[in-house]
């Protein structure tokens, strides 16, 4: 079990598959408090049925001043962010020749923009207060991808900015490190056809995909102090997957 006691705790996100993991496994952990942000709303009571450390927050990162103006609220609520998980991603897969402008900005927007946008709220503060614990959610399409050159190159510059930022914020006690998942047993993953899911299913040397519950351990050590000395990391989930 890794202690999150008296640390409060951001993921964005939140409303399923990894980063609904994360939140459940962050309460588990005696998280004293959690921000769930998500452009749509997300139901706390099955988290938090006392309703006195979850808080849901309907956020669209990939808006500049809405973000600013709800972690402003966090803040309010919180009175320090210790944690931050940047969660947040979208894919519009297309072929290069293929995809159209839309796609590839809509991308930038939101696992770019949106992880520039959340990481700039918390980062003056957690250099103040000397302590911080920031995670981001990269992917093995980092290493590269067809139909997803618009993600892969997000999923890339997650790994980049992640090991520039820890370096840059390391004497503050501050560790930024991303975690990198394969084939996870997502809503998303699940949407393709079954028939190519049961052949990722066959192709893994485990047999099967790896589980949101088991990419939210992970992130879980990272945002603990048991990983005090992890710090610029690009940590790859895929149960052998994509060695």
């Amino acid at each position: 079990m890794k202690d999150l006691s008296g640390k409060y705790a951001v993921v964005t996100g939140a409303q399923k598959g990894i980063g609904y993991a994360i939140a459940k496994r962050f309460l588990a952990e005696n998280v004293e408090g959690i921000a769930l942000l998500d452009i749509d709303s997300i139901d706390t009571f099955t988290l938090d049925p006392a309703g006195t450390r979850a808080f849901s927050y309907i956020c669209d990162v990939s808006d500049c001043e809405n973000v600013k103006e709800v972690f402003e609220q966090i803040y309010f609520r919180f009175g320090r962010i210790d944690i931050l998980v940047n969660n947040a991603g979208i894919i519009a897969d297309a072929m290069f020749h293929k995809m159209t402008e839309v796609q590839w900005k809509k991308v930038m927007q939101v696992n770019i923009d949106g992880l520039y946008n959340c990481t700039r709220q918390v980062i003056q503060n957690m250099r103040e207060q000397q302590y911080g614990k920031i995670i981001n959610l990269a992917s093995t399409s980092a290493f590269g991808a067809v139909g997803q050159c618009n993600y892969a190159l997000t999923k890339s510059g997650i790994i980049g900015f992640t090991k520039s930022l820890a370096k840059e914020s390391a004497r503050k006690c501050i560790t930024v490190n991303a975690v990198a998942p394969d084939f996870i047993d997502t809503e998303m993953m699940r949407s393709i056809p079954h028939d190519k899911y049961e052949a990722l299913c066959r192709e893994a040397p485990m047999q099967r995909p790896g589980t949101p519950d088991e990419v939210a351990a992970l992130v879980t050590y990272l945002a603990s102090d048991d990983s005090s000395y992890v710090n610029g990391e690009c940590i790859v989930c895929s149960g052998a997957y994509s060695t």
